[in-house]
C-alpha cells in the first residue's frame, strides 16, 4: 500500500467519479501481472518502475502493452482491490470505475464473469477499509456506434448493483453525438447515469454535443469549456458536474501546468467540478496528491476542497443512503476540523 499523499487536514473525505479500470495498474502491479503470464514487459517500464511514455501515440502504446498483461478473472480482482487499499490511504470514502467488456472478452472472459470479480474485490475492499466502489460501464467512441450498442445491450441484460453507470470514451473528433443517441437511450432504459468523455482533445462543441444529444449528467473532463462563455454560464446553471483530471491533463499536453488549469477559476465562476485522476499510475499521481496539488497551486481552501469532494459526491451515480452516509462523514469531518483549529 502506497504511502498518504493527502496533505489535507486530517485525512479529508475524498471522492473520485473518473478512472479507468486498467489505467489503475501500477508498474509493479503490471511487472507480477507480466510474470504470472509470461510477458516481458521490459520495453515500457523502467528500471526505477515507472512507465516509459512522453506522447499521446507511445501513451497509447504503453497502455495497450500493460493491459495485454491483464488477462484472468483473477487479475481483475487483484488490479480492482489493489487499487482501491491504496486510494483509501489516500482518503478516499467514494470512487466510481470505468470499465470496458471489450478487453476482458479478448481474453475469454464474459461479461458476467468480469463483474463478478470486480464485485467481489469492490466488497473486500468495503469491508476491510471502508471504501466504496462502483462501475461505469464504457463504450469506446471510435470502435462505432454498432460495438457502442452491443456493450450497452449487455447493460441491459446484465443488471449487476455495482454497475450504476454508462459512459462513453475514445476519440471525440469520431463520429458525432447524435449517432450515439439511441445507444444512450439503451442505457439510460436499463436504469443507469449517463456520462461522456468530451471538451478535452476538442473544444467546447464536443462537450455541448454531448449535453444537447445525449442528455449525459456529468462530462468526463469538459477542461475546456471556458473557450465557450456561454456554455461555462449553461453548465453552472444546470449544475452538471465536470469529472477534470488536472494531472492527466498536463501529461496530454491539453494544459502546460497545474498552475494553468482552469479548474481554480472554475470552481470559483461557480461550476460544478470535481477532481479524479484517470490513469494515475501513468500520470505518477493518485487521488490525495490530486487534491493536495489543486489546493495549493490554486489557493483553495480546505472548505473549498471539501466541497469540491461534497460535489463530486452529490453528483456520484450511488443510491442515495451511501449519498447521505458519506455527505454526513463530510460535515462531520468539518465540524472536527473547525474545532481542531480553534
Amino acid at each position: 500500500m502506497s504511502e498518504p499523499t493527502n496533505s489535507l487536514p486530517g485525512m479529508m473525505p475524498l471522492v473520485e467519479l473518473h478512472c479507468h479500470i486498467e489505467g489503475t495498474v501500477s508498474p509493479m502491479l503490471a511487472q507480477r501481472l507480466a510474470v504470472r503470464h509470461g510477458i516481458d514487459l521490459s520495453a515500457v517500464i523502467d528500471p526505477d518502475g515507472n512507465y516509459i511514455w512522453d506522447s499521446f501515440a507511445s501513451f497509447l502504446k504503453v497502455y495497450d502493452a500493460m493491459s495485454a498483461a491483464v488477462q484472468t478473472p483473477e487479475d481483475y480482482f487483484d488490479i480492482t482491490r489493489a487499487y482501491y487499499r491504496d486510494a483509501a490511504a489516500q482518503g478516499l470514502r467514494y470512487g466510481e470505475m470505468f470499465i470496458s467488456p471489450a478487453h476482458a472478452a479478448q481474453h475469454g472472459i464474459s461479461y458476467p464473469t468480469l463483474l463478478d470479480a470486480i464485485g467481489e474485490a469492490l466488497a473486500q475492499v468495503e469491508a476491510e477499509c471502508g471504501v466504496i466502489g462502483r462501475l461505469i460501464l464504457t463504450c469506446v467512441r471510435h470502435y462505432g456506434v454498432k460495438q457502442a450498442e452491443q456493450v450497452a445491450r449487455l447493460a441491459a441484460s446484465h443488471p449487476h448493483p455495482m454497475v450504476v453507470g454508462f459512459g462513453m470514451a475514445g476519440d471525440e473528433a469520431y463520429g458525432t453525438p447524435r449517432d450515439f443517441a439511441g445507444v444512450f437511450q439503451i442505457a439510460k432504459g436499463a436504469g443507469l447515469h449517463l456520462t461522456a468523455h468530451a471538451g478535452e482533445l476538442m473544444g467546447p462543441e464536443s462537450v455541448r454535443g454531448m449535453v444537447d444529444e445525449l442528455d449525459v449528467a456529468r462530462i468526463g473532463h469538459g477542461v475546456r469549456v471556458h473557450e465557450d462563455p456561454d456554455l461555462v454560464h449553461e453548465l453552472a446553471d444546470r449544475g452538471l458536474a465536470l469529472e477534470l483530471c488536472p494531472s492527466s491533463n498536463v501529461c496530454m499536453n491539453v494544459v502546460a501546468s497545474i498552475a494553468e488549469h482552469p479548474i481554480g477559476a472554475y470552481f470559483r465562476s461557480g461550476l460544478n467540478v470535481t477532481i479524479s485522476t484517470d490513469d494515475p499510475p501513468f500520470f505518477r499521481t493518485d487521488i490525495g496528491a490530486e487534491y493536495a496539488s489543486v489546493a495549493a497551486t490554486h489557493g483553495l481552501s480546505p472548505e473549498d476542497m471539501l466541497q469540491i469532494s461534497r460535489n463530486a459526491m452529490t453528483a456520484a451515480f450511488c443510491d442515495e443512503d451511501i449519498k447521505k452516509d458519506i455527505l454526513r462523514d463530510m460535515d462531520i469531518w468539518e465540524r472536527a476540523a473547525t474545532c481542531a483549529e480553534s
